[in-house]
């Protein structure tokens, strides 16, 4: 089945409907209902691996192929719209924060993970002792640690 057109603006479309459309539009990428719905998943759902998302979509997209979110996917991440994150020993990662140099924590027990802000601010927040004569423009770390449920669990 090809991909409709979602709904205009100023249509029956649900707010998060809109929201997702207007997102798609700005990025340059033709709104679809697997895209809208793929945006409208990692809002839901940021830090999920295709394979979750695919499972949040189907609810509403029944329609949707796996591959489809994973080209859904590729496409944002070409446009700039997603950001692809890769704890190591994980799949792919995927969230809509994009452009701001923030940093993840990941519980290296049950995989969550959580936005860590740059503690300067300004993109790099980290500057290697010697950047070889690159020009750093963005730092990428993954500080890895237990969050406080599996703390929790842990001792109890």
């Amino acid at each position: 089945m090809p991909p409709t057109e979602a709904a205009a603006p100023g249509s029956s479309a649900s707010p998060a409907e809109t929201v997702a459309a207007e997102r798609l539009r700005a990025a340059g990428l033709r709104v679809t209902d697997s895209r809208r719905a793929v945006v409208e998943a990692l809002v839901e759902r940021p830090h999920a691996s295709a394979d979750e998302l695919f499972a949040i979509v189907a609810r509403s997209v029944p329609a949707t192929s796996l591959q489809s979110v994973y080209n859904a996917l590729g496409d944002f991440v070409d446009a700039g719209l997603a950001r692809r994150i890769e704890p190591a020993g994980r799949p792919g990662l995927y969230e809509l924060r994009v452009d701001d140099n923030h940093h993840h924590l990941v519980c290296s027990e049950c995989g969550a993970v959580q936005d860590v802000d740059c503690v300067v601010g300004e993109a790099p927040c980290l500057t290697p002792d010697d950047a070889h004569g690159y020009t750093v423009r963005v730092a990428e770390v993954t500080f890895w640690g237990v969050c406080p449920a599996c703390a929790a669990l842990a001792a109890s």
